[in-house]
C-alpha cells in the first residue's frame, strides 16, 4: 500500500504535462504553417510576373508577324494606330491595315497587362545593300511591388530585322 501513495504523489505531480507538450507542438505547427502561407504569397505573385511577362512576349511577336505580312509600309507601324474596321470586309490601304493592326495590338496588350501599358515601335530603314529594316519593340508597365508598396515598372524590349522587299 505505500507504495501507491508513492505512485499517486509521482502521477499528481505530472498533471498538466501532457496539455503543455500539446500546446507546445501547436505552436510549432502553427509557425509551421506562416511560413508556408508566406511561400505561398511569394509564388502566386512570381506566377503573375510570369504571365505579365508572357502576355508581352506574345504580343509583340504578334506584332513583328504583322509586320513580315505587310512589310511595305513597315514606318507606319511606329505610328499611333486606328481602328479602320479591316477586320471585315472593307478592302483596306496597305497603311490603314498597319494602323489597325497596331491599335488592334495596343487595345490587346492593355487587356492583357496590368494598368498604364505604354509602347515604343522604332523602325530603322534599311541601308543600301540590304533591303532588311531594323524593328525594336519596348512594352512598359507597372507591376503592384507589395514589398515596397506603390509599384514596380517592368519593361520588355526585342528587337528583329525585317525584309521590306524580295529579294531580301
Amino acid at each position: 500500500m505505500r507504495r501507491l501513495g508513492i505512485s499517486n504523489k509521482r502521477i499528481s505531480c505530472n498533471r498538466g504535462f501532457t496539455l503543455l507538450e500539446a500546446l507546445l507542438g501547436f505552436l510549432i505547427l502553427s509557425i509551421g504553417m506562416l511560413g508556408i502561407a508566406s511561400l505561398q504569397a511569394i509564388s502566386l505573385k512570381a506566377g503573375k510576373t510570369s504571365v505579365y511577362n508572357s502576355v508581352a512576349m506574345m504580343k509583340v511577336d504578334e506584332l513583328f508577324e504583322s509586320m513580315r505580312a505587310n512589310p511595305t509600309v513597315l514606318a507606319t507601324y511606329s505610328g499611333a494606330g486606328a481602328d479602320n474596321g479591316c477586320t471585315g470586309t472593307k478592302d483596306c490601304t496597305e497603311a490603314e491595315l498597319a494602323a489597325d493592326d497596331v491599335y488592334w495590338w495596343e487595345q490587346n496588350l492593355k487587356a492583357g497587362l496590368p494598368s498604364a501599358v505604354t509602347t515604343t515601335v522604332t523602325v530603322t530603314a534599311p541601308v543600301a545593300p540590304s533591303n532588311l529594316a531594323t524593328v525594336q519593340i519596348d512594352v512598359n508597365w507597372k507591376e503592384r511591388n507589395k514589398d515596397a508598396g506603390g509599384s514596380v515598372d517592368k519593361t520588355y524590349t526585342t528587337t528583329a530585322n525585317i525584309c521590306v522587299s524580295i529579294p531580301c
